[in-house]
């Protein structure tokens, strides 16, 4: 804790140039002084806390050493940048962060130079440093890459894929390993550090180059020794064998929340001749906050809370959360049904699924960050007839896409993929929004994809899923909590590509994919009002579609409104495809598709982000007299730009 006489220095840090001109003594007031104002902003906005107390005395040892914005800082996920922003020039805004119109809750690259590379998701922090440090080494500029990842996102193929080519960067590549899991290091203690101190120095550097550079001079069969003896040696003393066997020069690992070890070994590695260089950092997550510390997931993200206590502000009590409908439906389908297994990507949690793993421990698989490995591995299961359940938030299975497409589909193997965190998500902004899911599934062959209305259909859906195995089939939630219908003590087997009429008009017809049907009804009451009388069709399907029921509608309505919580290509552009394939549009219909708009939303209240996308019941009404007033007899459009 900062001492209450002491004069802060935080006021008189802007910018890490700020930070540069203080005295290293001064370092370990101003990062206990940055992390109460960490947890001061965070218990104001909510966020990722944890994470971010962790690597409170990491930031201020990065910016001192290091020349940033010249070397390029990237932190991986970038959930842990608060302390970084507040260094930033960006303390005067912290207190809007994931707010409408404030700041992101991860790096951007629009917001500061201080951020060259935004992130959101895991495991990309290596490559983009590399590709940073060889167009420097390229150009012939200064500035070094320096990447900071996680021992979690560690688990992920593209952090290796990316060592696998860092030699190229040489010197200028430099990887911090934050390891606040202890799952790599040993304790940390003086020993280590004094060891690593003195194997990033210049002189044990030139020492290990001169050597090597004797070493070629020696029969082949002397030199492979000597090799092998200085890696067997370093690796008994400090470990990293892994690290070495990639090219990087392992330095580690070292308490990163000791200031006294940090800045000489970052120093040292800062003016090191060669490289790659790894650096083994142990942190420990939630450091300095009591509640954070004790809290089984560390503070990981958070409401608003009392910055004394702890206590964070409870949401009121309402409809259960759409992923853990999820969950205990399909862990209740298990009970009955040994084939069927639940595989989540490093979100067991967040995907509803930690029921499911300690009522099924044997066939729940949580992989770690390897969406790709997730999906086939899946695949593999159903090939060998398991009944797979592939859990992963929509933004996340992008990320294994081709493995959608290869292992799955083009084999038309049953997997199931629940995709949470389907539409627009809130707080998280723009790389968390599940926006492309719809279009990205719906146009694959074999593919099934369903979006529940609520959270009965969800639990219709779930079953419907654990039956189908003709194939591939994907089922589209959103976050959050549900619509307070009662849940089904029996769920149904929902015959696939049928919608179904929940409200029966004439002139106007509202299509609906998904939770948007609440807006679509209160859209129906409106359009009523006004004489207008509107049938609302739940489709429940993307792929296939009813085409039955949307000929129907089509046919017997003199408007037709599509509306979905998906990007263009998904189920607007499949009815207007069906339209022109049948002949409709020849017929004179007047159909408008209702989508998100083609651009990336930033974060906001959900309620908030689907009026601006024009999707909310407001906007069905506007669109549906636009239609009704056009001269055109034959109008086929989107009902914004």
């Amino acid at each position: 804790m900062v001492d209450a006489l002491q004069t802060p220095l935080l006021d008189t840090v802007h910018y890490p140039a700020d930070l540069r001109a203080l005295a290293p003594t001064q370092l370990r007031q101003l990062a206990d002084e940055l992390r109460q104002e960490t947890i001061a902003a965070v218990g104001v906005t909510g966020g990722h806390l944890g994470s971010g107390l962790g690597v409170v005395e990491l930031t201020v040892a990065i910016h001192y050493v290091f020349d940033t914005p010249n070397d390029r800082l990237v932190w991986d996920v970038g959930h842990q940048c608060y302390p970084h922003k507040i260094l930033t020039g960006r303390r005067d805004r912290i207190r809007t962060l994931r707010m409408g119109g404030g700041l992101s809750g991860f790096t951007k690259r629009s917001e500061s130079e201080y951020d060259p590379f935004g992130a959101a998701h895991s495991s990309t922090s290596i490559s983009a440093s590399l590709g940073f440090a060889v167009a420097n080494k390229i150009a012939g500029k200064p500035g070094k890459g320096i990447a900071v990842i996680g021992d979690g996102a560690m688990s992920a193929g593209m952090a290796y894929e990316a060592m696998n080519n860092a030699a190229q960067a040489g010197n200028r590549l430099v990887v911090i390993l934050n390891d606040n899991d202890m799952s790599i290091a040993p304790p940390v203690g003086g020993l280590s550090a004094y060891l690593s101190r003195i194997v990033s120095s210049r002189e044990f550097l030139g020492f290990r180059d001169l050597a090597r550079k004797l070493a070629k001079r020696l029969p082949k069969p002397i030199a492979t020794g000597m090799r092998k003896t200085e890696e067997f040696a370093r690796g008994m003393a400090m470990g990293g064998t892994l690290f070495e066997e990639l090219g990087f020069y392992y330095v580690g690992p070292i308490d990163g929340h000791n200031l006294d070890q940090l800045i000489p070994v970052l120093e040292n590695v800062r003016d090191a001749e060669e490289g790659p260089i790894l650096v083994h950092v142990v942190t420990k997550k939630g450091k300095g906050y009591a509640p954070a510390e004790a809290a089984a997931d560390k503070y990981h993200g958070v409401q608003k809370f009392d910055v004394i206590t702890g206590a964070q502000a409870k949401a009121p009590p309402g409809p259960p959360q759409y992923q853990n409908v999820f969950g205990a439906q399909l862990s209740k389908e298990a009970e009955t049904d040994p084939l069927i297994c639940a595989i989540t990507a490093a979100m067991p949690s967040g995907t509803g699924l930690d029921g499911f793993s300690k009522a099924h421990p044997e066939r729940f698989f949580d992989v770690g960050i390897a969406e790709q490995h997730a999906v086939t591995f899946a695949a593999g299961l159903a090939a060998q007839g398991m009944r797979p359940f592939c859990a992963i938030y929509s933004t996340f299975l992008q990320r294994a896409y081709d493995q959608v497409v290869h292992d799955v589909c083009i084999q038309n193997l049953p997997v199931r993929f629940a995709i949470d965190r389907a539409g627009l998500v809130g707080a998280d902004g723009a790389t968390h929004a599940g926006s492309f899911d719809v279009t990205y599934m719906a146009s694959l062959p074999n593919m099934v994809v369903m979006a529940p209305a609520d959270e009965a259909e969800l639990v219709h859906m779930t079953h419907t899923a654990v039956l189908h195995d003709s194939g591939p089939i994907a089922l589209r939630y959103p976050r959050g909590n549900g619509t307070g219908v009662a849940l089904p003590e029996v769920p149904q087997q929902l015959e696939i590509g049928k919608g179904r009429i929940v409200r029966q008009g004439h002139k106007v017809a509202i299509l609906s994919l998904g939770t948007r049907l609440g807006e679509a009804l209160r859209a129906a009451e409106a359009l009523e009002a006004k004489g207008l009388s509107t049938t609302v069709a739940d489709l429940r399907f993307a792929k296939p579609l009813d085409e039955e029921l949307i000929r129907k509608l089509l046919t017997t309505h003199e408007v037709a409104v599509t509306i979905e919580e998906a990007s263009v290509g998904g189920l607007g552009a499949h009815v207007l495809t069906f339209a022109s394939d049948a002949g409709l549009i020849d017929a004179g219909l007047k159909l408008r598709t209702m989508r998100l708009p083609d651009l990336f939303q930033d974060q906001d209240k959900p309620e908030v982000q689907y009026a601006q996308a024009g999707l909310d019941a407001d906007a069905i009404v506007e669109t549906v007299l636009k239609a009704l007033r056009h001269n055109s007899s034959v109008v086929v459009e989107g009902a914004r730009a």
